[in-house]
């Protein structure tokens, strides 16, 4: 039985990241945090390596389908009475390893169950932030090879949902991949940095200092560290900065994703028709209406990303709720946000792969859309190198923008007749002789060229660092 199917969230459904934060997930990762602890213990000769052994046991064979020795249901129940899972955890290890005939004796020494949960936690994020980053360089590769193949493909810029400039369909491409590679080095940082949680009953690691002394405890600590490969460091019970910085950069993640959702869905759609999802006939039927193909991988990227911030501001509202040296209550609101930011984050990775790396591209329909936009798209160009040279100035290449745009008088026709009209001069001579790089929208892309190549240098610097 698996703890969360997806069923009303089909952007995460049946995905590395549902089965990463399923209850059977969560009880062998907070299994594997006392395993390693028992393991640290035996070590030092500080606990009996058969019942570290027997531990680590117990946590293989719960990886095993249908085998499993705990059942999450038992702890789901059993955590009503504590507030939390792991302590009904530790009863039923201790139940299954008399059951094998096994010792309890290096079980859970001088933790406390924040410890142990917070520290489970840190796994499946990193569990999870691995399959997005894997995703994540099929689709910045995809996102850098669009922005190269299309760096001439020339399209409308919209401003305001209006026809602003020209641009091209690579810069579009390129801004897309600044925005992922951002969203997923922060994440890339926030799990690099995320530290172990090892602080006992109240922060203080009295239990071990008591039993092992100073150097002791803070030799363990490391070593456990060590084995769970997460930075070392003081407990931060109360202080959740690092879980804001995973929350956010998750966050992130589902925003860059949803950024690029929401513009190919305005420009897929009939009436615009630039861009296409991957043609699949097994997806995105109607119920009622058998001639639509929806653009369902578009949606549910969407549907992450107006999802994603809720979970992020239960977050903040309980890491400024974090009382004393234990919070009550806040610390518990943070496990279903976290879980359901990483599914949502992990799914959106899913979903766009398979959008990006098959996106169908229409450079035609494109250009169809700045021809016909027509010649008022360059009006911005007209005013910087016309307004000094017409007898009105920038006045007179207004009112013949609004002329042609009220009367559907060519612009160009009019800028003309203006020119030859006025009294001749060098300048004027050498405006009308320009008229045809003036009106040519592939002559106004400004540095466009230039920002496609260091968008793609720059991921292509750090492509290294996520593997």
């Amino acid at each position: 039985m698996t703890g969360q199917y997806g069923l009303l969230a089909p952007v995460w459904a049946d995905t590395e990241a549902a089965a990463a934060t399923s209850d059977e997930a969560v009880v062998y990762a907070l299994l594997h945090v006392e395993a390693a602890w028992a393991e640290t213990l035996a070590a030092a000769d500080l606990a009996p390596e058969a019942s570290a052994r027997a531990v680590r046991r117990l946590c293989e064979d719960q990886a095993v389908p249908h085998a499993a020795p705990i059942d999450p249901r038992v702890l789901a129940a059993g955590g009503v009475a504590g507030g939390n899972p792991v302590i009904p955890l530790l009863g039923e290890i201790r139940r299954a390893l008399a059951d094998r005939g096994g010792s309890d004796a290096a079980l859970h020494r001088g933790a406390t169950s924040q410890d142990v949960l917070d520290t489970a936690m840190n796994l499946i994020v990193r569990t999870v932030a691995a399959g997005i980053i894997a995703r994540a360089i099929r689709i910045c590769d995809a996102l850098a090879a669009h922005a190269q193949t299309h760096r001439g493909t020339v399209c409308v810029a919209r401003s305001l949902t209006r026809h602003a400039l020209p641009t091209t369909f690579g810069l579009r491409a390129a801004g897309w991949l600044d925005g992922v590679r951002e969203a997923v080095s922060a994440l890339h940082r926030a799990v690099e940095s995320l530290p172990l949680q090892w602080g006992g009953a109240v922060g203080t690691q009295a239990a071990l200092t008591d039993r092992y002394g100073s150097g002791g405890a803070s030799e363990l600590t490391d070593q456990l560290a060590d084995r769970l490969k997460m930075p070392s460091a003081r407990p931060w019970h109360t202080q959740r900065r690092p879980m804001l910085d995973v929350g956010s950069a998750l966050t992130g993640v589902v925003a860059a994703l949803g950024k690029i959702a929401g513009d190919v869905l305005i420009l897929q759609r009939p009436e615009i028709a630039e861009l296409a999802e991957p043609a699949d006939a097994s997806r995105g039927g109607s119920s009622a209406m058998p001639q639509k193909q929806n653009p369902v991988l578009s949606v549910l990227l969407r549907s992450a990303a107006d999802a994603a911030p809720g979970h992020l501001a239960t977050l903040f509202g309980a890491a400024a709720a974090a009382q004393d040296e234990r919070p009550d209550g806040a610390w518990h609101a943070e496990w279903p946000a976290v879980s359901e930011l990483l599914r949502l984050a992990g799914g959106s990775a899913v979903r766009a792969d398979e959008l990006i790396t098959g996106l169908r591209v229409f450079p035609d329909r494109m250009r169809e859309t700045v021809d016909d936009a027509g010649e008022a798209l360059l009006s911005e160009r007209l005013m910087q190198h016309l307004s000094s040279v017409l007898p009105g100035g920038a006045q007179a290449v207004q009112e013949a923008v609004r002329t042609s745009l009220a009367d559907g008088a060519s612009l160009r026709g009019l800028i003309e007749a203006q020119l030859r009209s006025a009294d001749p001069n060098p300048d004027r001579e050498a405006a009308l002789d320009a008229l045809d790089d003036l009106f040519d929208p592939a002559q106004y892309l400004g540095r466009a060229d230039e920002f496609v190549d260091s968008a793609v240098a720059d991921y292509q610097q750090i492509r290294s660092a996520w593997t």
